[in-house]
């Protein structure tokens, strides 16, 4: 498969989870952001951030996502990103992570909503409508359907892209951000969605 249509197969697949909060009113998505322990078969051990042990079933049909080490340089208007910010006293808005989509992800999951990194933390996935550099940091006008939010980027801020990943990715050590595990009646998680750190943890 090429690299292009491996792109448009995740961005209908991998990152659904970023369109709507939750997959359904009777089953709502468990987040796991972790480090993997143990790899033994289908079985993943998380050691989840808040030091919890997680065992992950990966699904038959597993999607996996890679994230890279970005820069600012790769942000430019027309760009399509997903920002996860936190308010500031002065009412503006700083992020704290940015997420660089490929041009075949454009509109996925497309909005502002909260979000469950940090208290009080939002996702907005939006076009980059208009970049201007500061001395406190640049900030990106980003739109979306309904709306528009200005955010800075900070040199704290962490910036990735997403890339095509592999299941061989899924070792020991590696850091992982499971978006939407399905809770099964053993208490065990399973996932048909995984984002992995490359040479950058994911920031989600």
């Amino acid at each position: 498969m090429s690299y292009h249509a491996t792109i448009r197969m995740l961005a209908v697949a991998s990152l659904a989870w970023l369109a709507t909060g939750s997959i359904g009113l009777a089953q709502q998505p468990v987040r796991v952001r972790g480090t993997i322990e143990k790899v033994d078969g289908p079985l993943l051990e998380v050691k989840s951030r808040d030091g919890t042990d997680v065992t992950v079933k990966l699904a038959d049909k597993l999607t996996v996502n890679a994230v890279v080490k970005a820069s600012l340089d790769g942000i430019k208007e027309g760009s399509f990103v997903g920002i996860t910010a936190l308010p500031q006293t002065d009412g503006s808005w700083r992020a704290v992570e940015v997420h660089i989509f490929p041009e075949a992800m454009r509109g996925t999951g497309e909005g502002d909503r909260p979000w469950d990194l940090q208290p009080k933390s939002t996702m907005t996935n939006a076009t980059v409508a208009q970049t201007v550099s500061r001395v406190e940091g640049n900030n990106l006008t980003l739109k979306y359907q309904g709306g528009e939010k200005t955010i800075t980027v900070v040199p704290q801020t962490t910036i990735v892209a997403f890339t095509p990943g592999d299941a061989s990715e899924l070792k020991p050590g590696a850091k992982v951000f499971i978006p939407a595990a399905e809770k099964k009646e053993d208490g065990t998680l399973q996932a048909a969605r995984i984002i992995v750190g490359r040479d950058a943890a994911p920031p989600m």
